[in-house]
């Protein structure tokens, strides 16, 4: 879920007079190891630092192994991205017919899941392996703006010579990432292609605002979907004693009796019908119901709580943290403010307070109503791992942090300063 303003200047290509001469010179003095007198954007000049670590060759084919069509035919199936599918067509699709370019659209990992648009500009990009089931990650392809908006995590135009590989110096793309209203996960990237000439500066700006009208519908949709549970929760909680609660299958609440309501229950990745320790409500019994979960808790003392945490920062696009307690291991998905958090604090076994926080994660102390937000639905979603006054890790809490074998992958979509730091290997984080 998107919680920050956009601002398109700040992603956006240079201005629209700025030549493909000069964006060429850019580039080939660039990998020659040369000094531009006109730097890359940072968006981009980052981006080139990592294909180049990647061992993408800028003279490469930008072809890949498609997807066999089962499992393309998987992939689109068990989106939710394809619930939104007429708002991308209507948003975008017939837009970019009219402006001679396609409208692509990927799952996380940057395999194209659905393409639409010009008939002619269609035909082009099968020469280029723009098409169902290729891949488009900034491993595969180099910098482009559906793998780079995959890295860098927030909207991004690519114009001609930003492109790293020299075959798509004759195109320009714009896109933006669509992310799961229900738990923060990434579903994909929606993306407008065409040939250079078709460029506009305000495309990004559209595709951005497209992909928050996607999250919009599938937010309004799970709204819905929780109302619809309720009415089928509420005549089960009439008959039941004892503390219990009706949560969706992203641990969402939609009834509660006998105890506070909460906003939603963090569920592990793998929940079954049975007894469970849920670091919110302590030992509970699970039943499936139709759209969601019975929770009936049956010991709410705390003596299932956590005694390890591994949080694992290896994989750039899916931070996760696994907590080990008496009752067994639970692993939770992080969102990506959730996981600078839980890093920083890892960096900082002896706590910090909100103030040095927002120096940490913002470069500002008085952004300190931010970060009390944030920790605040941290703690609720993992009670008894955090201390406040300061904001540490409880003391009988063993951390162990996973990270990525190239310090550089740390994280990629933080501006954290304590992250950045850590990514350029600055000796000790700031704040200290």
């Amino acid at each position: 879920m998107k919680t920050t303003s956009f601002n398109p200047v700040r992603f956006a290509p240079p201005d629209a007079s700025e030549t493909v001469r000069r964006l060429q010179e850019t580039w080939a003095a660039t990998l020659r190891g040369e000094r531009s007198p006109i730097a890359p954007r940072p968006v981009i000049g980052q981006s080139w630092q990592r294909v180049k670590r990647f061992g993408v060759d800028p003279e490469q084919s930008t072809d890949s192994e498609l997807l066999q069509t089962d499992e393309l035919e998987h992939r689109r199936t068990s989106t939710a991205l394809a619930d939104v599918m007429p708002v991308l067509s209507g948003g975008l699709g017939s837009v970019a017919d009219a402006s001679l370019q396609i409208m692509v659209v990927t799952d996380p990992e940057g395999r194209v899941l659905w393409r639409e648009g010009n008939a002619g500009v269609l035909r082009r990009a099968d020469t280029i392996c723009l098409e169902e089931g290729a891949a488009w990650s900034e491993d595969t392809t180099g910098t482009n703006a559906i793998g780079t908006a995959l890295t860098a995590g927030t909207p991004v135009q690519v114009h001609s010579a930003e492109h790293f590989v020299r075959t798509l110096h004759d195109w320009t793309c714009a896109a933006a990432p669509v992310h799961d209203p229900r738990d923060g996960r990434l579903l994909g990237i929606i993306d407008v292609s065409g040939p250079d000439s078709t460029f506009h500066p305000a495309t990004l700006a559209l595709v951005d605002s497209v992909s928050r009208l996607a999250e919009s519908e599938l937010r309004s949709r799970h709204l819905t979907g929780i109302e619809r549970l309720r009415a089928v929760a509420a005549p089960i909680l009439c008959r039941l004693g004892g503390k219990a609660l009706v949560v969706d299958t992203n641990g969402w609440l939609a009834a509660v009796t006998g105890m506070p309501p909460v906003d939603r229950v963090a569920l592990p990745s793998s929940l079954g019908a049975g007894p469970i320790w849920l670091p919110a409500l302590g030992t509970c019994v699970a039943e499936p119901m139709p759209g969601g979960w019975l929770l009936r808790v049956t010991e709410t003392e705390t003596s299932g709580c956590a005694s390890r945490v591994v949080l694992d920062l290896t994989e750039p696009r899916r931070p996760c943290a696994t907590i080990t307690g008496a009752a067994g291991s639970w692993a939770q998905d992080l969102t990506p403010r959730h996981a600078e958090l839980l890093y920083v604090l890892a960096v900082h076994r002896h706590g910090r307070s909100a103030a040095q926080l927002a120096v940490d994660l913002f470069d500002d102390p008085t952004r300190t109503v931010t970060v009390r937000a944030e920790l605040s639905r941290l703690r609720r979603r993992l009670t008894g791992l955090l201390d406040h006054r300061p904001y540490r890790y409880r003391e009988e809490v063993d951390i162990e942090v996973l990270l990525p074998n190239d310090p550089l992958d740390l994280l990629p979509h933080s501006t954290a300063p304590t992250v950045v730091a850590a990514r350029s290997g600055t000796a000790g984080p700031p704040g200290v």
